[in-house]
């Protein structure tokens, strides 16, 4: 299950990632939050919270996930991962290069600092 998080700074979009995800978490849930992060030109600042039991993905979900990478490719600016998981941190920094944006991995008890760092002017 994807859930939208309340309570982000202007800007930014907190999701929370929980159980099992499927396709219609992407289509039903993280697509038209996406889709109103970018209107108008807007940019996608995201903190992706991954604090409790992760079961996998079902195989739509993965490639929804992996559509909703690619397209606007150009939108996407920060992506702070917060998890305790530490093959999906060691996962991140591998991959950093192919994922579009800035990318940066914090533990559960740093998630006000991935929130910041989400929001906070580029450098």
């Amino acid at each position: 299950m994807i859930r939208v998080l309340d309570e982000m700074p202007d800007g930014v979009l907190g999701v929370e990632a929980v159980g099992k995800l499927r396709a219609e978490d992407y289509t039903e849930v993280l697509a038209p939050a996406l889709a109103a992060a970018i209107e108008g030109g807007g940019k996608i600042r995201i903190v992706l919270l991954f604090a409790g039991a992760f079961e996998g993905m079902e195989p739509g979900a993965v490639w929804q996930d992996l559509k909703m990478g690619i397209r606007d490719w150009s939108a996407w600016e920060r992506i702070a991962l917060v998890t305790d998981h530490a093959w999906m941190r060691d996962g991140l920094r591998m991959f950093a290069w192919a994922v579009p944006g800035e990318v940066k991995a914090f533990g559960s008890s740093e998630r006000d600092d991935a929130i910041a760092w989400a929001a906070a002017t580029l450098e």
